[in-house]
């Protein structure tokens, strides 16, 4: 699974900032992720376009949602590659979120929004504000397995390509913000129907080793 190289190769593609990435998948194999790269950027707004015109308010530039049709028979394969990547990448950690259905009675509204942001399909926001740009041609069928039959996301936000080296107290990082692969760490198995959230910690204060 090529997920850090599709990361990769956003950052050269678009030589914008990243603030943070998720992946969202359905418990099927075989089935596409939909990975979103979050950037921490923004575009200058003009009343007019002409040479010398002031901005009048800043936009922030959309998240992009790409689908990653890599073939997959278990999730502990797709825990495994978000785990590689947000190692090699520098995060100090990586969050996994297992979801029910939202269409299951009771569920709150909130749990669809989430649902639909998940798989880019969030596409406005306030003043209709475009804030997410998907080319993940699968992501309505996707959408649809989701609502019914639950759905996983891990997060994370990378110190390669992203915003937050100077902030970096981490022992375990190289100077450009990447670590040695492999990951230490071993995937845990998701739980079954039954919301949960796992946090794989991978970095090490400089603070605590003194």
């Amino acid at each position: 699974m090529e997920l850090l190289e599709r990361i990769e190769q956003q950052i050269r593609t678009t030589r914008l900032p990243l603030f943070g990435i998720t992946l969202a998948a359905v418990p099927c194999p075989d089935t596409p992720l939909i990975l979103t790269l979050h950037w921490h950027a923004f575009v200058r707004e003009h009343i007019a376009e002409v040479d010398g015109a002031q901005a009048v308010a800043f936009r922030a530039v959309p998240s992009s949602a790409l689908q990653v049709n890599d073939r997959w028979q278990n999730l502990l394969a797709v825990d495994h590659a978000a785990l590689e990547a947000a190692w090699e990448l520098g995060a100090w950690d990586i969050a996994r979120a297992e979801r029910p259905a939202c269409l299951r009675p009771g569920a709150d509204s909130s749990e669809a929004m989430d649902c639909l942001k998940a798989f880019g399909a969030f596409p406005f926001g306030a003043g209709a504000d475009q804030v997410v740009v998907a080319d993940a041609p699968d992501a309505e069928e996707l959408l649809d397995l989701a609502a019914r039959r639950g759905y996983l996301t891990w997060t994370f936000r990378p110190v390669r390509g992203g915003i937050w080296k100077e902030f970096a107290d981490d022992t375990t990082l190289r100077p450009d913000g990447t670590r040695e692969p492999p990951c230490p760490v071993a995937p845990i198995p998701p739980a079954a129907n039954r919301a949960r959230r796992t946090i794989y910690r991978f970095g090490v204060s400089e603070r605590l080793t003194h």
